[in-house]
């Protein structure tokens, strides 16, 4: 099986992070998550972080700086995590349109101040990072262990 790739977005305004709740099976324990998904065949990692914020969230977006690579590889699963720095271009925070067929249902949409992060299930070391601007962006951080996912 070839690895997967999955785009994700990082949306920060006014010191609230937009994060998506839905069930996720790779990450037990943590429902919440940062919005993204992943890439089609023949679809630029711009064209899915649009396509699937837009799906999720109702938001359009611009895609700004690359925060990081990561890979998730798990029994016979590998994923890589491609995160960017995002920002709102328009449209309004909703629950967004239907899941794709093989998508785990969003069951809320919203905006959570950064320091609370913890409170929605995502490590000390994660929380960190997203509160210090992802110092290392752009650079390739090897299991997703290292940025606490």
């Amino acid at each position: 099986m070839n690895p997967t790739v999955r785009a994700t977005a990082v949306l920060i305004e006014n010191g609230l992070v937009l994060l998506v709740e839905q069930r996720m099976s790779a990450c037990e324990g943590r429902a919440w998550s940062l919005p993204g998904g992943r890439v089609r065949l023949g679809e630029t990692l711009r064209e899915c972080l649009v396509r699937e914020v837009r799906e999720e969230t109702g938001l359009d977006i611009a895609v700004g700086r690359l925060l990081y690579v990561c890979d998730r590889i798990a029994g016979d699963g590998h994923v890589v995590h491609i995160t960017f720095a995002v920002r709102r271009v328009g449209g309004e925070l909703s629950l967004g349109s239907e899941p794709e067929p093989d998508a785990e249902p969003i069951r809320t949409v919203t905006m959570v101040p950064l320091r609370s992060l913890a409170e929605y299930g995502f490590s000390e070391r994660f929380c960190k990072l997203a509160e210090a601007g992802f110092p290392d962006s752009g650079t390739y951080q090897g299991p997703v262990s290292n940025i606490g996912l």
